[in-house]
């Protein structure tokens, strides 16, 4: 067969263009086979990482990472069917994400943190801590940030690379916490009344544990007082109301057994001020009229 002057043979593009058909269908039951496996897999992956108590943030992010990974491995291999050369298109991709790895290392650094965190769960949401100089609760916790929450309602965002290079101090982590409060007396009070004071009030407070019981020890002689130091165990909840109930009451029971809490003070001892004095007086005697 012949076409504007060039000789066309029928059977061999009927043949091509069956062969192609071919192909592009095999393609494209490839491509829905291996879409299908892909979402089954997910569902798989996504049970066991919830039966195994993983957060769900980073059980669904690895779900999605896995489906996006097994998707390209089929459209890969659907192309190949078709007869495209994939090696170039993975070294496209493979360039394109070094690019992307290097202009997002520090987000990466976050991101990566952020999995261990989740992962190992050194704190959850609730948790009262202290990141560096940061404490707060905990109120989120993503994959590139930790969000704190102060006592004073303000939010502070900490990155995940900076808080898995610090230490964290997580005060509700165990579910009893104890009350170390030191109380200062003057070296003129009587210390078995003051100690049985503290003693008395902590038993009777109910928010306070009595196995461990109470206990009181003088712990320093200061410049300026005798310290007193108990320590009494309680539930992280009622850490705070029952500390400073403790302190309104020693004060007001140390006052009535007539113990002073003494202040900060000084003695300053000036050497040649008795000389000086008399200087001062034998520079202000007026002398004797010879009249």
């Amino acid at each position: 067969m012949e076409f504007l002057g060039f000789t066309i043979d029928v059977a061999t593009l009927t043949s091509n263009a069956i062969g192609l058909a071919i192909k592009v269908a095999l393609a494209l039951l490839i491509f829905i086979v291996g879409r299908w496996f892909a979402k089954k897999a997910v569902g798989m992956a996504h049970k066991v990482m919830l039966r195994s108590r993983l957060d769900d943030t980073v059980a669904n992010f690895l779900g999605r990472l896995i489906y996006g990974v097994l998707l390209v491995i089929v459209i890969l291999a659907a192309l190949s069917k078709v007869g495209v050369q994939t090696t170039s298109v993975v070294a496209i991709l493979g360039g394109g994400a070094v690019a992307i790895g290097l202009s997002l290392k520090d987000q990466l650094s976050n991101f990566a943190a952020g999995i261990m965190i989740i992962t190992f769960r050194p704190f959850v949401r609730g948790d009262y801590v202290q990141i560096s100089s940061y404490t707060g609760t905990v109120t989120e916790i993503t994959l590139v940030n930790t969000h704190l929450t102060t006592i004073n309602n303000h939010d502070i965002i900490i990155p995940n690379s900076d808080v898995l290079t610090s230490a964290v101090l997580n005060y509700t982590a165990l579910p009893n916490r104890r009350v170390d409060m030191t109380i200062r007396i003057g070296y003129d009070a009587d210390i078995k009344t003051a100690k049985n004071i503290m003693l008395k009030l902590a038993n009777d407070n109910e928010m306070a544990f009595t196995d461990p019981e109470p206990i009181v020890r003088v712990t320093n002689l200061g410049e300026n007082s005798v310290d007193l130091t108990l320590n009494v165990w309680t539930t992280n909840n009622d850490w705070w109301s029952m500390n400073c109930d403790l302190l309104e009451s020693f004060k007001y029971a140390l006052e009535d057994h007539e113990i002073d809490i003494p202040f900060p003070q000084r003695s300053v001892h000036v050497k040649g001020l008795e000389q000086l004095v008399n200087n001062a007086d034998k520079s202000q005697t007026l002398p004797l009229s010879k009249d």
